[in-house]
């Protein structure tokens, strides 16, 4: 299946039903007054999160959704029925945007979640409505309201525990292959990896999910390579595993070259807690090894770990810093939960 992120799509509401212009007439009744009903409510459209989609591919081939409009008013003070509704159905993690791309509407991160995006109108009301005791027989109806449109940008960003940085090649998807039931594509050429993959790891007994994203290069922000717009699916991770590819030139320049383009890209990325290693350490000598991470370590300001996918050296501490690092910011979390619920009881 083709992993799609983002689509832009038209939704509207149904229109509200007529209102009926009708008297009752019957054999042996003279004034059998106004019976006209009114206009069923046109449907309404929802988002809802549910599980089993993990992209955004539905659509893309329907980019248009509109509710059904809603029944009109019959005689014999007869409503007209509700329009159906549209929902549309979406994976955990979808953001809906307003059409100017910036405004969030809803953003859905738990299975069940629904919000209803658009009212449909209102029906309208059908003679009987009007009856007085002046105007006995009114020959006036109302037209159902109008629905609500607009176009919708649906975004996806992966719910993950840790994500994976780096340039292309630094070893992030033979990590997470090694790590997981994941099975990424792994190759000796830059972009490897052209979308995001998810991955459940198992250290110790406690499993947390890792995202792997296609890599960045200089320029990503202003669209070189495959840009940055994939750094969209790390914004909900607790902790970011930083690879360094141990052969390249310098490791204090790779690092910072990728440490540019999450201060450009924002959105909190740059803020977020950084694990940072050293991947592919059985590619060196023991003397090229200390200086590349030397020159990591006075770049980063934090001393890194070394670590090889491919023989499992040091993959299992990395696993343990990140499960730390993940636990504590649960802890956290449950903590400011805590402290909401108590703000708001009061006795």
């Amino acid at each position: 299946m083709k992993f799609l992120d983002q689509a832009k799509i038209y939704v509207r509401s149904g229109d509200g039903g007529a209102g009926c212009l009708s008297f009752r007439r019957e054999k042996f009744i003279e004034f059998g007054g106004p019976d006209g009903g009114d206009g069923g409510r046109g449907g309404d459209v929802w988002i809802e999160c549910v599980d089993g989609l993990n992209t955004l591919i539905d659509y893309r081939y329907q980019q248009h959704f509109k509710a059904k409009k809603g029944g009109y008013g019959m005689g014999a003070n007869r409503s007209g029925a509700k329009g159906d509704d549209v929902v549309l159905r979406v994976p955990a993690g979808t953001e809906v945007l307003d059409e100017d791309g910036d405004t969030v509407l809803a953003d859905l991160t738990e299975i069940g979640q629904r919000v209803k995006l658009l009212s449909g109108g209102n029906g309208g009301f059908g003679n009987a409505h009007f009856k007085t005791s002046t105007n006995q027989a009114p020959r006036r109806a109302n037209p159902g309201l109008v629905g609500e449109e607009r176009w919708i940008f649906l975004r996806l960003k992966l719910i993950a525990d840790a994500g994976l940085v780096g340039l292309p090649n630094a070893g992030k998807s033979t990590f997470l292959a090694a790590t997981t039931a994941a099975k990424p594509k792994v190759a000796d050429y830059p972009f490897t990896t052209l979308h995001p993959g998810l991955g459940v790891m198992n250290v110790d007994g406690r499993e947390f999910v890792l995202a792997d994203i296609p890599g960045l290069i200089e320029g990503a922000h202003e669209g070189v390579g495959l840009g940055d717009r994939f750094l969209a699916h790390i914004e909900r991770c607790r902790v970011l595993l930083h690879l360094v590819d141990a052969t390249c030139e310098h490791a204090g320049k790779t690092y910072k070259t990728v440490r540019a383009e999450l201060e450009a890209y924002g959105h909190g990325l740059e803020d977020k807690p950084e694990i940072v290693a050293l991947s592919k350490i059985d590619s060196l000598d023991p003397e090229t090894l200390k200086a590349q991470l030397a020159r990591l370590q006075r770049a980063a300001k934090k001393k890194p770990m070394a670590l090889s996918a491919q023989s499992g050296q040091g993959v299992r501490e990395a696993l343990r810093a990140l499960a730390h690092v993940i636990e504590q910011g649960r802890a956290e979390e449950q903590d400011r939960q805590k402290v909401d619920v108590n703000a708001t009881w009061q006795p």
